[in-house]
């Protein structure tokens, strides 16, 4: 048997139209994988897969990235593992990719689903937010008509009249489930009459109305909407601070630096009592497959990034009318 190999690459999927939220818009997506093969004695060749995206919101870049992850080559020749990687690199996309090709190989060698030797549940069939990004009342109206029969719609928005968007998708879905994200993008002098329209619209949830870091106003705000930390919310270091302002965490696998430090963190949240939302960047079905193991514990899954491509990796993810159905092995896992 050989020694595993890392093969680091980085992809671009173009995206359905365009992709807009408070910070600016997309075309494409831009990812990285982490491959690690390993041929067996048998002269089969196992391959490990990872896939990440780097987020400029937290300084990340794709050559910054891959860099982090061509440092770890030795480490990973010499039987790296995902516990090891807890201590060897820093929270965050390389990481990420490198958690998820570490336990994909595993499973592969031991023909054993990683839902199982992580003893979790195993994945089921769920519902999935699929999301409107920023348009015009107009636009986003239309699209929720054509979204009409999802049971869960996720709204962009951002300060430009939010409450009027909101409405508009309203009118397009009158019966399917609301996530409003604003993406830090209110101010506390608005929060409360926002908060207030919110409910009235029967919004379910609404993330990161403020900056991660001015949200400390939230602990003075009684909001009658659930709110959601998003950009505040990393790791399981953070959830003491988050507790105190909010009532769910958004656990997002390019956040926390993989499945490992995905499950920590929700493990921590659950005990806090914060309930858990599982999110996503906007990536291939190779991306969603890790974070889909924890959506059984959530309220809140939003892992559309497939279906906001204009094509997905094959094989992918199989989406039907909002629900999301469990990977292939042949994926992931």
């Amino acid at each position: 048997m050989t020694k595993p190999r890392l093969i680091i690459r980085d992809e671009v999927w173009p995206i359905a139209g365009s992709f807009v939220i408070s910070r600016g818009a997309k075309t494409a997506a831009h990812v990285v994988l982490a491959e690690i093969h390993e041929t067996q004695a048998d002269g089969r060749t196992l391959i490990g897969r990872g896939e990440c995206v780097p987020y400029a919101r937290y300084d990340e870049t794709v050559e910054g990235v891959k860099a982090d992850l061509a440092a770890m080559t030795e480490a990973v020749a010499e039987g790296l593992t995902p516990t090891g990687l807890l201590s060897a690199m820093a929270a965050g996309a390389a990481r990420n990719a490198l958690d998820c090709a570490l336990l994909d190989l595993a499973a592969k060698r031991s023909g054993r689903p990683v839902w199982s030797t992580l003893g979790l549940a195993e994945p089921q069939p769920m519902v999935t937010a699929e999301t409107i990004s920023i348009g015009t009342p107009a636009e986003m109206e239309a699209k929720a008509k054509t979204l009409a029969d999802r049971p869960l719609l996720k709204i962009k928005v951002g300060a430009d009249d939010p409450l009027g968007r909101v409405a508009a998708v309203r009118r397009g879905a009158p019966d399917s489930r609301l996530i409003v994200d604003a993406n830090e993008a209110w101010t506390p002098r608005d929060l409360t009459d926002l908060l207030t329209a919110m409910a009235g619209l029967k919004v379910d949830l609404i993330e990161q109305p403020l900056p991660a870091g001015a949200d400390d106003a939230l602990a003075d705000i009684l909001s009658p909407v659930p709110l959601c930390a998003d950009e505040s919310a990393h790791v399981a270091g953070d959830v003491p601070r988050l507790a105190r302002l909010y009532s769910h965490i958004n656990i997002k696998l390019d956040k926390t630096g993989g499945l490992t430090g995905a499950i920590e963190l929700a493990d921590r949240a659950e005990t806090a009592g914060l309930g858990l939302m599982v999110g996503c960047m906007l990536a291939t079905s190779l991306a969603m497959a890790p974070a889909l193991l924890l959506g059984g514990r959530a309220a809140f899954v939003d892992l559309d990034g497939p279906v906001l491509l204009a094509r997905d990796r094959e094989p992918g993810l199989r989406f039907t009318a909002g629900v999301i159905h469990p990977p292939g092995s042949e994926l992931w896992g």
